[in-house]
């Protein structure tokens, strides 16, 4: 009887550590795929702040009483050296104008989901472009 039960158990350890070792990995390939995307957000974060920064300097170049074409081409070159693929630049009327930024940003999403392209302002943004606008009075 004693012999039987021994038997049966042989065997039994390997299993489990394989059960454990399985979802260690699945656990880490987690962690490492959580990492990944903070990182990528962050990354889109950056990006963001760098242009709203870049597109409120342009509205302020552009509202102030002597508009200072030069300073607005130097935020506009800066905007390429900050962003992928940037073009910066001011948009409207006489009274009512927008600065905006653009720059090159693959969703994390699939294109099937949402295909729209953004809209910054009164320009329509291509696909794989991200866009701030701000608005502004001369």
């Amino acid at each position: 009887m004693m012999r039987a039960s021994v038997f049966a158990q042989r065997g039994q350890a390997l299993i489990e550590v394989l059960v454990a070792v399985a979802v260690t990995a699945v656990t880490v390939l987690g962690l490492v795929a959580v990492q990944l995307a903070i990182a990528r957000d962050a990354r889109a974060m950056s990006y963001r702040a760098q242009a709203a920064l870049v597109a409120d300097a342009i509205a302020e170049a552009a509202r102030a009483p002597n508009t200072n074409e030069a300073s607005i081409r130097q935020w506009k070159t800066r905007a390429s050296s900050l962003l992928p693929k940037a073009d910066a630049g001011i948009d409207g009327g006489s009274d009512s104008s927008f600065a905006r930024a653009t720059w090159a940003w693959q969703a994390s999403m699939p294109h099937d989901i949402i295909d729209a392209p953004v809209s910054c302002g009164e320009v329509n943004v291509p696909r794989g472009m991200q866009c701030v606008a701000i608005a502004f009075l001369r």
